[in-house]
């Protein structure tokens, strides 16, 4: 008699594990935890392009200043020759070579000019994008705030079932023999699911096979009863 209520005893353990186990899985597979997952990872993407387009901006930023630099010089050497061209006083020597020298200085700040204006429009492009990425990245923060206050929720909840279950088996455990403990999580780690199940009508509650009226009587001489065909605890 005291075999069988260790038997039970270890039913209702298993049914109490089987429980547990199906809240931890329950606990690592929240739908909400596959949506955190994605918008972190979408987080980091838009961060890191967010990164890479700010110092592509400073880069810009600082040749449209050197440029812009270079554009001011020139100019103000452009107006100094032509001053003196129109000043007048000179040999038609010298004059030709201001003429050709502001030529020169005007050709190359039309170059600048068109510079300057190709890099403003990137700096603008760049800048334009960024702010684009920064409300975005800041939607998408609100939102996996409201995703972990949501998992962490539910969470809470999983954990206030599990420490009832967790409770529960510790004062289910010592009421199975030792022996039958180990084997019953010899089993558990071999297998998932129910490795313990009741003998009704000669059917086994684990691999639902039919025994026959001698695998029965074999199973029932043994200690503890194991079903022959899925290797089972059984309680009769």
């Amino acid at each position: 008699m005291e075999e069988l209520k260790s038997l039970a005893d270890l039913l209702d353990l298993q049914r109490v594990d089987l429980e547990i186990d199906r809240l931890i899985d329950r606990r690592g597979s929240l739908p909400e935890l596959a949506e955190y997952r994605a918008t972190h990872e979408e987080l980091e993407t838009l961060r890191r392009r967010l990164a890479e387009l700010e110092d592509e901006a400073k880069t810009t930023a600082r040749e449209l200043d050197r440029v812009g630099g270079e554009l001011e010089l020139t100019e103000q050497k452009a107006a100094t020759e032509e001053n003196r061209l129109y000043a007048g006083g000179l040999s038609a020597r010298d004059v030709e070579y201001l003429r050709r020298e502001v030529e020169m200085l005007r050709g190359r700040i039309s170059q600048m000019e068109d510079r300057v204006l190709e890099l403003m429009e990137a700096k603008e492009r760049l800048d334009a994008e960024a702010e684009e990425l920064r409300g975005r990245i800041a939607e998408l923060d609100e939102a996996k705030a409201r995703l972990e206050e949501t998992i962490g929720a539910e969470w809470r909840k999983i954990d206030a079932e599990l420490a009832v279950k967790e409770e529960r088996k510790s004062q289910i455990v010592p009421l199975v023999d030792e022996d039958l403990l180990a084997l019953y999580e010899e089993l558990r780690r071999r297998r998932e699911g129910a490795v313990v199940g009741t003998l009704d009508h000669g059917v086994c509650g684990v691999c639902h096979l039919q025994l026959s009226a001698a695998e029965v009587a074999e199973v029932v001489r043994q200690n503890p009863p194991r079903c022959i065909h899925c290797t089972a605890i059984l309680v009769p």
